[in-house]
């Protein structure tokens, strides 16, 4: 059994599979998943887990290169919006209207579904390389 890191084995998986410019998609309790990326369900009740717990998880084995998040979480969920930013430093942030994030998941390798309840906290990471 592992120690540290992604216990998760879908979760792990999915990372270790992830090349230059893939992208995973972290999502709220509410997004549509559609057929074609893996869905790893992970909600249990409303706020478990937290949309940025499962970030900062991910991000502890996962270089990104850029992040895409909807254009509206600027206005509903402002303080979701900085706290993930402070999270990537000073990556290159996409923002796209909402329809079009909701269209970029199919193209996604996975899903990754919280229980997040917070209005659009959802974010597609792009995968980076570490040099």
């Amino acid at each position: 059994m592992k120690r540290t890191g992604i216990l998760h084995p879908d979760i792990a998986g999915v990372v270790a599979r992830l090349g230059h410019t893939d992208t995973l998609c972290i999502a709220d309790a509410g997004l549509p998943i559609p057929h074609g990326p893996q869905r790893i369900d992970l909600a249990v009740r409303p706020g478990l887990p937290a949309f940025l717990d499962v970030v900062d998880t991910v991000l502890q084995e996962l270089v990104v290169e850029r992040l895409v998040v909807a254009q509206e979480i600027h206005t509903f969920s402002p303080d979701l919006y900085r706290q993930l930013v402070e999270r990537l430093a000073d990556l290159p942030v996409e923002a796209v209207p909402h329809t079009e994030f909701k269209q970029r998941t199919a193209a996604c390798s996975a899903v990754i579904r919280t229980g997040e309840f917070t209005p659009y906290a959802n974010v597609i990471l792009v995968a980076g390389v570490p040099f």
